[in-house]
């Protein structure tokens, strides 16, 4: 038996309805799923449906379209000395802290300029992606990105990397987002955020926070979720110590050694080894909150970039024929 939550939740199903989803995409797609190991879990094939809300058609298209994005990419072939360059600002970079329920915490500083091309810095939001995933403890499959607006002004927007953004943390990272906080964003933002919301989905935007450090509402957010002596003082921690590009070169040169046994023993991703319906529904609180009443709320429905596929037979097909390509004569992000 199903039923619905409230509006915005997700449509809640049997261990058994669940599993019964997930054979029919991997019928869908057919037997080239089962060369991606980390992508034909149980827990990653359910994130494509929840994304999709359940829909295996829409939810078969758009794993397969990751599937092979992956081959053409190879997202998790990337390395510290390809993109180090770009993090040297410190614009985004990972934490050395989880948040209380144990999800990895991405920090971005928009307000930071970066000279670089909207291809490499997605190419570096891939790698960031990629290094916080495999991160994750076993059973959470979720992370916080922290969203620092110092600095930032008119001259810090950038449409097309808000887009770019939003296609990669959506087509390519589905039900990956726990929460989105944004934190001290200024007055000129919310017309920002009025013109590029359209880019993303509504189980997305309903996962971003506006938190202000001086609002003891909205701060006790951060209290709640973090261990304030870790926490960044740029977030209302106690952590005054700036971004050390040195020590974190070293850590995440230690993840590239960690990726690299990760993709050489061909095992599911750790965080999806052991997840249940009962561990996805504790790995964190239900962050599908509407936003405050703060001028830039709004309940519209994002109309989906993902049309249905055609039939079954057609889409099967089409996957099998694409993933023919050779992995070897395949590029990387640029």
């Amino acid at each position: 038996m199903s039923f619905k939550k409230l509006q915005g939740a997700d449509l809640a199903l049997s261990s058994a309805e669940q599993q019964a989803k997930i054979n029919e995409v991997r019928k869908l797609i057919g037997p080239a799923v089962e060369k991606f190991p980390a992508m034909s879990s149980d827990a990653s094939v359910l994130r494509f449906l929840r994304a999709r809300n359940w829909h295996t058609k829409r939810s078969a298209k758009m794993l397969k379209d990751t599937l092979i994005w992956r081959l053409e990419k190879k997202p998790e072939m990337i390395r510290w000395d390809d993109i180090a360059p770009q993090a040297e600002t410190g614009k985004v970079y990972k934490a050395n802290y989880f948040d209380k329920y144990g999800r990895t915490v991405l920090v971005m500083k928009p307000g930071i300029q970066n000279p670089y091309s909207v291809e490499k810095q997605m190419r570096y939001l891939v790698y960031c992606m990629e290094n916080a995933i495999l991160d994750l403890k076993p059973g959470q499959e979720r992370m916080v990105w922290l969203i620092d607006f110092e600095g930032w002004n008119m001259s810090s927007i950038s449409v097309k990397v808000t887009r770019e953004t939003a296609r990669v943390l959506q087509d390519r990272y589905p039900e990956r987002l726990g929460l989105a906080i944004l934190y001290n964003p200024p007055k000129v933002f919310e017309s920002f955020w009025i013109l590029v919301k359209p880019f993303f989905e509504k189980r997305t935007y309903k996962k971003v926070k506006f938190v202000y450090q001086n609002d003891v509402h909205t701060q006790k957010v951060m209290e709640d979720l973090f261990d304030m002596d870790k926490l960044e003082s740029s977030f209302g921690g106690k952590w005054t110590q700036g971004f050390d590009f040195v020590a974190y070169s070293k850590r995440m040169r230690e993840g590239d050694k960690k990726m690299s046994d990760f993709v050489n023993s061909g095992a599911p991703l750790p965080s999806d080894q052991y997840a249940t319906a009962e561990t996805r529904e504790s790995s964190g609180p239900d962050n599908s909150f509407e936003l405050s009443e703060d001028g830039i709320s709004s309940t519209d429905e994002t109309i989906s970039n993902l049309e249905s596929s055609d039939e079954t037979e057609d889409l099967q097909m089409s996957c099998n024929d694409k993933l023919k390509v050779d992995p070897n004569a395949s590029k990387q992000i640029k």
